[in-house]
């Protein structure tokens, strides 16, 4: 860690942080030189009866995934990886949860303490390792999608859940209103739900808990038991499916979950019971964001031509909340400057 100190301290330019590198992709282009944390990796502590976990923030997720998964356990938010080199640290860096998100909780959620350095080498630490210390608990999570640019991510502790006894994945033909519909109907309903989408006119739906549970809400439900469920998560979870290998610029709608359908040009991936929507499409990027706005949402781009901005333009309130965070943990602004905003 002392190096990376000292790199911070003697730096006369931007840094860009790199572990991994599997996600470099995401979020605006910069230019600087690489501050390599991938040497700062390890399990810290992992107590299998608390459901706590500390680890590095270079830590491979595989390696991590691994171990809890032969402890019967695993992360909640279930995160995307986007290739084998995937960390913990890009993981929470630009706030990546998965298919089970709405229904157990996002990445940010799962953050019970963090370890950084700013923009000064200063060590800081906060929240803690145990479920109940909530100390300093906001401001761990505030690094969580922050993209490095409040500091860089040496170690974290996060809540772990145990793996479902049981898991089964249904299909039903309909439209996108009526999944829409049905998701947003089930989610106030006492079923096992895991994770949800919509696709070409094919609701996918994952049930996960005890058997007995599983089998009663399949009973329920009906539709057709889809055989390769843990593959077609898997494909959606880390963008391997045909859909995100389309051409057309990649964009992410974050909306309310009742939002009926947008009526945007080019092809959508309905998840997280309607909140969560993929959208390949040539459309304007002003179009998508007006679109997104007028329903209480925001869009994002994942892929294709950055000019018109990757992330949402802030309000300028909110601008003025951002700047002075950023002065307070970076004051002289070379963590990763402009990978979130000009």
């Amino acid at each position: 860690m002392q190096d990376i100190i000292e790199r911070i301290r003697s730096a006369r330019g931007p840094l860009v942080i790199r572990a991994g590198g599997s996600k470099d992709w995401y979020g605006e282009s910069i230019s600087g030189a690489v501050l390599d944390v991938s040497a700062n990796r390890g399990i810290v502590s992992y107590e299998p009866g608390e459901l706590v976990l500390t680890a590095k923030c270079g830590t491979p997720l595989a390696e991590i995934e691994a171990l809890l998964d032969a402890h019967g356990q695993m992360l909640g938010f279930e995160p995307p990886h986007f290739g084998p080199a995937s960390t913990l640290g890009g993981t929470l860096a630009c706030g990546f949860s998965g298919p089970r998100r709405p229904y157990a909780g996002s990445a940010r959620d799962f953050v019970l303490g963090m370890e950084i350095l700013d923009g000064n080498g200063q060590h800081l630490r906060f929240g803690g390792q145990v479920i109940k210390n909530v100390a300093g608990y906001d401001v761990s999570r505030l690094m969580v999608g922050a993209l490095g640019t409040l500091g860089v991510l040496l170690q974290a502790s996060l809540k772990v859940l145990p793996r479902p006894q049981a898991e089964l994945t249904l299909q039903f033909e309909c439209g996108e209103d009526e999944a829409i519909r049905r998701t947003n109907e089930w989610a106030g309903k006492p079923l096992p739900l895991s994770a949800t989408a919509w696709l070409s006119g094919m609701l996918s739906v994952r049930l996960s808990g005890a058997q007995s549970a599983v089998a009663a809400a399949h009973r329920k439900l009906g539709g057709e038991i889809y055989a390769h469920g843990e593959e077609f998560w898997s494909g959606l979870r880390n963008h391997g499916a045909a859909f995100f290998r389309d051409g057309a610029p990649l964009w992410r709608l974050s909306l309310p979950s009742i939002t009926p359908p947008l009526a945007l040009p080019g092809k959508q991936l309905i998840t997280w019971g309607g909140a969560e929507r993929w959208l390949r499409s040539d459309a304007s990027a002003a179009e998508i964001r007006a679109r997104a706005m007028a329903h209480g949402g925001h869009a994002t781009l994942f892929s294709g031509d950055k000019t018109a901005g990757v992330f949402p333009p802030l309000s300028p309130a909110l601008m003025k909340y951002h700047r002075r965070l950023r002065q307070q943990f970076d004051p002289r602004g070379i963590l990763n400057p402009g990978r979130m905003y000009p």
